[in-house]
């Protein structure tokens, strides 16, 4: 009997686990529309085409980055280890530079180390400013 419920044991662990691993989330995009086309209808849902513009953290879960050169300091600070101050350091320093033109630019600004420069660039692009 022990022999039979360690096996039964066993097999529900193995079924869970792959049960977790099929229905872990993905890094896709969760629309598959190009870049730049991802939108809100009348009813507020995303969808691929024209319509109004994602809020921030809607444009970051449908897959899609922030334009590093148009963002606002309240939408920059939604970043995991961004916040308010470097948020508004950063949009400064975009303001003074009339646009950032490459990430040592980026880099270079105060508080912005190799951890939120990284977060920075898998959320953000430098769009033409």
């Amino acid at each position: 009997m022990p022999q039979r419920a360690l096996a039964v044991v066993l097999l529900a662990a193995l079924l869970l686990a792959v049960a977790a691993w099929w229905r872990w989330p993905s890094n896709a995009a969760a629309l598959d529309c190009p870049d730049g086309q991802v939108s809100l209808d009348d009813g507020g849902v995303a969808r691929c085409g024209s319509g109004a513009p994602l809020p921030a953290g809607q444009a970051l879960t449908v897959g899609q980055k922030l334009d590093l050169n148009a963002v606002t300091a309240e939408d920059l600070a939604l970043l995991p280890g961004v916040g308010p101050e470097l948020a508004r350091t950063l949009v400064d320093e975009r303001t003074r530079l009339g646009g950032f033109t490459s990430w040592d630019q980026v880099d270079a600004v105060s508080g912005v180390g190799p951890a939120r420069l990284e977060t920075l660039q898998q959320a953000c692009a430098l769009g033409p400013h």
